[in-house]
């Protein structure tokens, strides 16, 4: 039926969507739809579809075995199984025994009438096709991805979890659980067996370490189980012998850089790894990759890279994106892959040479437009919904589907295309957001997008002359053609291609000021220009055409022959052999009619005034439904062709005023069409099936559309359809809409895109079209409406259904029988008067409105089927209209019917029932979710307090404390419960600073300061602590200044630490202690310890040559006031300081938090020395001296053992004549601090003499010569007296270092070190033996369990 086909893309997400069978036939899911193709190593061949699903196919398996091939089964989100024929295209068999979404299907390859499929909820069911049995087991309350049956095992079957866990159970056994494969941790996305038992030795490490294993690392033993292969999301592909249940080999997917592109760090997450074992290769198995790559592993293959890479010998051979399915067959003697993928490409791989073969672009969207370039012969460009461009060289003889796709810069749905008349490769673009812009496809360049931007869906785009103000200036200051771009608001634009960041012109201006129009014009919906560019034709929302001659389009005639919305307009070509067929222009609308007019006598001779045209030349129907794209083609007079919302294209002999021939191969409503530019037989169709056709008019066996069969049948391949309240929009284009929904293959809306409910026309524009289309005028019998055709009346609701009926009959009675009627309704009313008859009840129900009251209130009785039918206003005018107001809104109570007209009536009955009725509103409206209003009811009423409680309780905050500010006093509790309530919810989403506010205006600082804190900044820390400070919270400013100056430290920003303590007269001690701090890093910042620079800090603060504690001393006095004078102030200082948590050193603490650590000691040190406490002196010193040693960093314990000590020993000295010689525990810190120092010289002087030394040795042999004896007896001399100098400097000195205990304290380690060294040992080997013994025990029970099954001896076998 067609040439060439592109069809839907397959769905994604789905761990079996596609499948092979052996004869070389691909099928696989898009939408919920099946499609086939005939596969070979040249091309593919689209071959037809399998419809019958409702929602989306989530999956799709052959049956594998000889004879069957033809089977096949599907699974749907509609969560039924279906049975197909694909040779027959027929349903088979089906069922929906699952009751939640299916996610994975197989086919057993040793059960030939066996089907497997899983759902999300865990549910694994078998369905044997010939007898029509299932049977369920839930082997594990887990969701199900993916499932594979054994095809050596008839019962196994392998089940792969969400959660990254893989079971095999046995079905034979009632679904019982045979492994637990653990290994994997995130999503199971593929699972694969072997396709030979007893496999080969696989070259593998193994993950148990039970010792299985030879000298040279391959597997015995592994014929005894079944090798099963998974892939996950945790990028990574496991193997699993399936005898002793566990994996043998794990391969970590390579992350490939692409020539020319960066690192994608998302590409990681966005990962489906699907793994597929082809049949004869037992030790190769494929898998997919991060960003669309494909590679081939290979298990017996030693070293780190066992994968080849697919396609690897040049660019553009692999996917550009996931790929989600990939299955093989055998094409004569060569092997084939096919793969489907999100960039909606499918790929045939040779496996033995690892080349693409073709790759065959697919369809995610509608097939919006189509355009055939004038320049390049045969190039097509596609807009498709799935915000992509495509062209096609269809002329190519290599690639039938050379296609090349454009994406950058489009970002919505395509819905017009236009080529330049001259400017070869230049492709102008409309899209759904209102955007225009022009492609130059022969260049890797993003496309200009224009500055102006309409404000609806772009319905068309044509190129044509230049018009006002565009077309004045010179010749070389203007382009020859301009861009114009006609949307859904109704307006047209002209573009500047030159320019495209220029502002667009609306032609509205120049059409109102040549034709001197001050009504207000219709909206645009098409424009077509007159190949020669003389004439502009416009198409109009109220079904007009204007036909404008350029360039100042001026108004030459108007069409007023449709009288619904112009899709579609074109100009017949000029190439004719018949000179006046160029003068022909065809349009199509919403009424499923084609007019042709000839519009030469109006071109060729204008009048004066506008001519107004209403006869066609030509009228072409047969159509269904709305014509939404025509086109003449370029090979013949007067052929015309149309496509439709019937889903059929059209081909006109329109000088004969015949049809040709009708195409139905699309199973959706068609948008677009284009005739070859080369072939004069072949014609090009896209639809909302998200598919393009190619097929060649003289093979189509129907002449004409169907009437009406073929929307019936389009109606039920697209399936049940959700209906919903139609809402009023503004008129738009036919099969163009922009409310038209579309998303991504695997996401689509249920019920498939391109129904009548998402998008086009609603069943109720359909039947008023066919109402249309029927001759003679139409009564509809459902429910209260009746067309009063008699009386001009439209369509309106009757409150009298019961009676109208009859009267309705009445109207459409003539002549005699009228007269007979009324001769009949006289007799009755002469009855009543002897009571035969009783106007209003029963067979003369009618006749209530032509007598009394009482037959009137008779009559509205009767009209009980109003509530039945659920017509309850009907029902409540009656009511109303009786006078029975209470029961009116009763009943509309009662029913959740009531409406404003209804309250604004109930105070006629009293304040009591308007109340009730106001409350019984508030319900109905909190059940439609419209709180405000019920609010503002509940407050006519005076309920203020419940009506705040609702707005509080459906978190409208902002309305609830306006309300409440507005009429509550200041002081009621209400409000500040309502601040509260809005804070916690706030501060729960992390808007702190909004929190803040509310906790402010609820009068609660403290929480204020403490929602403020969270941000952690030192701005948000600083107003916090202000905040705290102000509302007397005392304790929390002082934490939160402290925080803040710690973070300013932190910033080396000391002015403004120092700033933010200040304000705090209880942060004096901290103060002390920065300052300390300050002064260290001055004086460290001329070593190798601080590195950083600093933001800001005080004068005081420079390094000088002053000792450091003076220093410190000098600055607290003159800065802080802080003496030796004031003894009770600096006790306080030192008990506050000594109370604050100074943690132990450790390598993890930064260099600057440790220095702070530092400086809290040196600052408890110097206030000891204030207080002439000399022990506590000593011990503070101690504790800053081992902080640099603890972590390892011996300058840092250097610089400040020289600073703090810079006497060395002598300083000591000075310390320990000061203590109390009875007092062990102090002199032992002081020989501690002595240790220190002692250690840093031992260092230092260690260094100096091998220095000294080695410069002697070198002075000795210099150049290979002696040196004289005087130098030599020189040097020796200074030796000597340096040798001398460290024996009296170090007298006293070694000691410390080198005594026995400290001694005997390293030979005590060193001891336990090696008893723990050897206890891991013996530890280590022990557990060793015992793993060694009970793999032993596992191997002899397997071995006398084999012997026994064969009867015979293992004599000549070796097992390790």
């Amino acid at each position: 039926m067609h040439q060439r086909h592109l069809p839907a893309s397959p769905n994604w997400y789905c761990s079996r969507c596609s499948d092979l069978n052996g004869k070389g036939v691909l099928g696989f899911g898009a939408k919920n739809t099946i499609y086939l193709l005939n596969v070979t190593a040249v091309s593919p061949a689209v071959t037809g579809e399998l419809t019958g699903h409702t929602e989306r196919v989530s999956g799709f398996v052959f049956c594998s075995h000889d004879g069957q091939e033809h089977i096949c089964a599907s699974t749907s989100d509609d969560k039924t199984v279906k049975i197909w024929d694909a040779e027959q295209k027929i349903l088979l068999k089906e069922h929906n025994v699952h009751q939640s979404t299916i996610s994975a299907v197989h086919w057993s390859p040793v059960q030939k009438l066996l089907l497997v499929t899983g759902d999300e909820k865990g549910i694994v069911v078998c369905y044997w096709f010939s007898s029509n049995d299932t049977q369920s087991f839930f082997p594990e309350p887990r969701t199900i991805f993916c499932l594979s049956c054994s095809p050596h095992e008839e019962n196994y079957i392998a089940v792969g979890y969400k959660d990254g866990m893989i079971v095999v159970i046995d079905i034979s056994k009632k679904g019982e659980v045979i492994h637990r494969l653990r290994g994997h941790d995130d999503e199971i996305h593929a699972l694969a067996w072997c396709p030979q038992p007893r496999e080969e030795p696989l070259y593998w490490r193994s993950e148990d370490n039970t010792g299985n294993q030879d000298i040279n690392g391959v597997t015995e033993g592994a014929e005894m189980g079944y090798y099963l292969a998974s892939g996950s999301r945790d990028q990574t592909v496991r193997i699993w012998c399936t005898a002793r249940g566990k994996g043998v080999m794990t391969l970590k997917l390579p992350f490939l850089k692409r020539r020319g592109a960066g690192v994608d760090t998302a590409v990681k997450e966005r990962l489906w790894l699907t793994v597929h074992w082809p049949k004869g290769r037992p030790s190769q198995i494929v898998s997919s990759c991060f960003g669309g790559e494909i590679i081939m592993w290979d298990l017996k293959k030693s070293g780190k890279q066992k994968w080849s890479l697919l396609g690897s010998s040049s660019d553009g051979q692999n996917h550009s994106r996931i790929v989600f399915n990939m299955s093989s067959f055998h094409s004569g003697d060569r092997e084939l892959l096919l793969s489907t993928s999100m960039d909606r490409e499918i790929k045939c791989w040779d496996l033995a040479s690892l080349e693409c073969c073709w790759t065959l672009p697919t369809l995610g969207g509608f097939v919006y437009c189509l355009s055939f370039s004038p320049v390049g012969t045969g190039c097509l460009a596609l807009g498709i919904g799935d915000s992509m461009i495509r062209v096609w060289n269809t002329l190519s003889i290599q690639n039938q589907y050379d296609i090349k796709t454009f994406w950058q810069g489009v970002k919505s749905k395509v819905t017009a295309l236009a080529w330049h008349p001259l400017k070869e490769g230049s492709l102008a673009f409309g899209t759904d957001d209102g955007k225009v812009g022009i492609y130059e496809v022969y260049s890797n360049k993003p496309p200009q997008i224009s500055s102006t931007y309409h404000h609806r869906t772009v319905y068309s785009l044509s190129w044509g002359p230049p018009v006002p103000p565009m077309s004045f200036g010179g010749s070389g200051d203007k382009p020859s053609y301009s861009l114009y771009s006609c949307a859904g608001e109704g307006v047209i634009f002209q573009h500047d291609p030159w320019k495209l960041s220029g502002e667009a012109s609306n032609i509205d201006k120049l059409i109102r000021d040549t034709n001197n129009i001050k009504h207000k014009t219709p909206p645009h919906t098409d424009l077509s220009w007159k190949p020669d560019s003389s004439v502009l034709a416009i198409g109009n929302e109220d079904g007009s055409i204007e036909v404008l001659k350029a360039p100042m389009l001026k108004l030459l005639c108007t069409v007023q022959q449709h009288h619904k919305i112009i899709n579609s307009l074109r100009w017949h070509h000029e190439h004719s052999s018949q000179n006046e067929l160029q003068y022909l222009l065809a349009s199509g609308s919403s009424n499923a009619i084609v007019y042709v007019h000839d519009l030469k006598s109006v071109i060729e001779t204008p009048s004066e005034s506008p001519v107004l045209m209403t006869e066609p030349f030509r009228t072409l129907s047969g159509h269904t439904n709305k014509i939404t794209s025509l086109t003449w083609s370029p090979h013949h007079d007067g052929r015309l062709v149309t496509v439709s919302y019937d889903g059929t294209a059209q081909v006109w002999d329109v000088l004969k005023e015949e049809p040709v021939c009708n195409y139905r191969g699309h199973s959706g409503r068609l948008l677009c069409v284009q005739w070859s530019t080369v072939h004069p037989d072949l014609v090009w169709t896209g639809g909302d099936d998200f598919t393009l056709h190619e097929w060649a008019v003289s093979k189509q066996e129907h002449v004409t559309p169907p009437k009406t069969k073929k929307r019936v049948e389009m109606g039920k391949k697209r399936g049940p359809q959700k209906k919903s309240k139609k809402k009023k929009k503004a008129p738009e284009k036919g099969g163009m809409k922009a409310e038209e929904r579309e998303l991504p293959l695997g996401e689509e809306i249920k019920g498939a895109a391109g129904s009548g409910a998402e998008e086009g026309q609603s069943d109720n524009d359909e039947e008023e079209e066919e109402r249309e289309n029927t001759d003679g005028p139409s009564v509809t019998g459902n429910g209260p409406s009746f067309l009063l055709s008699s009386f001009a009346v439209s369509s309106a609701s009757s409150c009298f259904c019961a009676s109208s009926a009859v009267f309705e009959m009445s109207l459409r009675l003539s002549g005699c029988r009228l007269m007979n009627n009324l001769y009949h309704w006289g007799h009755r009313l002469v009855q009543r008067e002897h009571g035969a008859c009783v106007p209003g009840s029963a067979d003369h129900i009618q006749l209530g409105l032509f007598t009394d009251r009482d037959a009137l209130y008779r009559m509205f009785q009767e009209e009980g089927d109003h509530v039945e039918a659920g017509h309850y206003d009907s029902m409540v005018y009656l009511r109303l209209w009786k006078g029975d107001l209470i029961g009116a809104i009763n009943l509309a109570a009662e029913k959740g019917e009531l409406t404003d007209h209804l309250l604004s009536l109930a105070p006629m009955a009293g304040y009591q029932v308007w109340a009730r009725t106001v409350e019984a509103y508030v319900k109905q409206l909190c059940h439609h979710e419209q709180f405000l209003k019920a609010a503002s009811h509940l407050v006519s009423i005076h309920k203020l307090y419940e009506a705040i409680n609702l707005l509080k309780s459906h978190q409208f905050y902002r309305e609830a404390i306006a309300l409440a500010r507005a009429r509550l006093q200041p002081e009621d509790p209400v409000l500040k419960d309502l601040y509260m309530s809005w804070a916690a919810v706030l501060e729960k989403d992390g808007h702190y600073a909004a929190a803040a506010k509310c906790y402010l205006a609820a009068d609660s600082s403290f929480d204020a300061a403490k929602v403020i804190a969270k941000k952690g900044d030192v701005i948000s820390l600083r107003t916090a602590a202000n905040l705290a400070q102000i509302s007397g919270e005392s304790e929390l400013a002082h934490s939160l200044s402290l925080r803040c100056a710690k973070d300013l430290m932190l910033f080396q920003d000391w002015a403004a630490a120092q700033k933010v303590l200040r304000m705090q007269d209880s942060l004096l001690g901290h103060r002390l202690v920065f300052c300390v701090n300050e002064i260290l890093t001055q004086r460290l910042a001329d070593t190798d310890v601080v590195t950083w620079s600093v933001a800001s800090s005080h004068t005081w603060s420079k390094s000088c040559d002053e000792n450091f504690l003076s220093t410190v001393h000098r600055v607290w006095q003159s800065e802080f006031g802080v003496a030796a004078a004031d003894l009770v102030k600096v006790k306080t200082l030192h008990q506050q300081l000594r109370a604050t948590d100074n943690p132990p050193a450790t390598t993890s603490v930064p260099l600057k938090q440790l220095l702070f650590h530092i400086s809290l000691d040196v600052t408890l040190c110097a206030l000891s020395q204030l207080l002439c406490d000399w022990p506590s002196v000593l011990e503070d010193l101690l504790r800053a001296l081992t902080r640099g040693s603890e972590v390892g960093h011996f300058t840092l314990m250097t610089e400040v053992c020289q600073l703090l000590l810079t006497q060395g020993l002598e300083s000591v000295t000075f310390y320990k004549q000061k203590l109390d010689p009875t007092d062990e525990r102090i002199l032992v810190i002081s020989q501690s601090v002595e240790a220190f120092v002692c250690y840093q010289l031992m260092y230092k002087k260690w260094w100096n003499y091998s220095a000294e030394t080695s410069a002697l040795t070198n002075n000795t042999f210099s150049n290979g010569h002696c040196l004289t004896e005087k130098n030599h007896s020189e040097v020796e001399a200074n030796c000597n007296g340096e040798a001398q100098t460290d024996v009296i400097f170090s007298e006293g000195f070694w000691k410390v270092l080198l005594s026995e205990p400290h001694a005997n304290l390293q030979a005590t380690q060193r001891a336990i070190a090696e008893i723990q060294r050897r206890v891991t040992s013996l530890i280590q080997q022990h557990n060793q033996c015992k793993d060694s013994h009970e793999s032993s025990q596992a191997l002899s029970t397997s071995q006398s369990e084999t012997s026994e099954e064969h009867g015979g001896s293992l004599s000549g076998k070796r097992y390790f």
